[in-house]
């Protein structure tokens, strides 16, 4: 096999899972911590320092460990992580997980 070959499967190896990521319809994550609190809109500064907001409905969960919260537990300040779906342009949230209650306070 050519090394211009085996260079051209690695391209492909490494391009297509970015490609498939990015596209709409895919559950994606984001880390860090709530930042804004409006409605049902959630806005989470990650840990890259960007900022993403996710609509949370009916179907969100919320957790902190094992305990099911509902959404009144999403304050100004918690680290979270959050499963979410982007479709049409908006990001609905599948999952919330709150940091446990000792990692929040180091």
């Amino acid at each position: 096999m050519s090394k211009q070959w085996i260079a051209t499967l690695i391209v492909i190896a490494l391009v297509v899972p970015a490609a498939v990521g990015a596209h709409t319809g895919h559950m994606h994550k984001a880390l860090g911590t709530i930042a804004v609190v409006h409605d049902a809109h959630i806005g989470i500064k990650t840990t890259d320092g960007k900022t993403v907001t996710v609509v949370v409905n009916d179907k969100t969960t919320v957790t902190r460990g094992t305990a099911k919260l509902d959404a009144t537990a999403l304050k100004v300040g918690e680290r979270v992580s959050v499963d979410y779906m982007e479709e049409n342009k908006v990001m609905t949230a599948h999952a919330f997980k709150l940091a446990t209650t000792a990692a929040a306070q180091k």
